[in-house]
């Protein structure tokens, strides 16, 4: 090593000089690095945004009509769902009108008129026999005056059944789901 050094120092300063920066620039790789990129161009900053807002219009306007779809299917499916709850209220409803109907035509079979020649103490001990819609049919189609002497004449619990079935029969609101 020494012999490198004598070798170095009986060169002119010039080359000595020369060779120490030479070191140096080499043991320091970024000291002399220099910024290749150079700043935009003032016109091409507007034109990037340009660029960029042109690039992702398709995205957006995509992203913007799957969330319109979405909205829409959703909006779908509660309309869906209400229409079903109104065919099911329908359906119960049309369901509880044949039921009063036929409720109303067993009584007119005759029966009433039997019923009507009768005491109001034979009357209530027979309808008490019978199946209750059609005992409350009978009593419904009977004169108020005579439907309350033959339900005075009953004992309380099937009166209290009859008076029931009676009452809704004519509530509109008997099919009703709770709310």
């Amino acid at each position: 090593m020494t012999g490198h050094l004598d070798e170095l120092l009986g060169k002119s300063p010039r080359m000595l000089l020369m060779s120490a920066a030479g070191a140096l620039m080499l043991a320091l790789p970024g000291a002399f690095a220099q910024d290749v990129t150079a700043p935009p161009a003032e016109g091409g900053s507007a034109n990037e945004i340009q660029q960029f807002c042109t690039n992702i219009a398709d995205a957006a306007r995509d992203q913007r009509y799957l969330l319109q779809r979405k909205e829409l299917e959703n909006l779908q499916a509660s309309v869906d769902e209400r229409i079903a709850t109104l065919e099911k209220r329908r359906a119960e409803y049309e369901d509880w009108l044949k039921r009063r109907n036929d409720f109303l035509k067993q009584a007119e079979l005759g029966l009433v008129d039997i019923y009507k020649t009768m005491k109001p103490d034979a009357a209530a001990g027979k309808l008490e026999m019978v199946r209750p819609e059609i005992a409350a049919a009978i009593v419904m189609k009977l004169p108020p005056r005579q439907s309350s002497l033959i339900l005075s004449e009953m004992s309380d619990d099937k009166a209290a059944v009859l008076t029931n079935i009676i009452s809704s029969a004519s509530d509109p609101n008997t099919s009703k789901e709770p709310s």
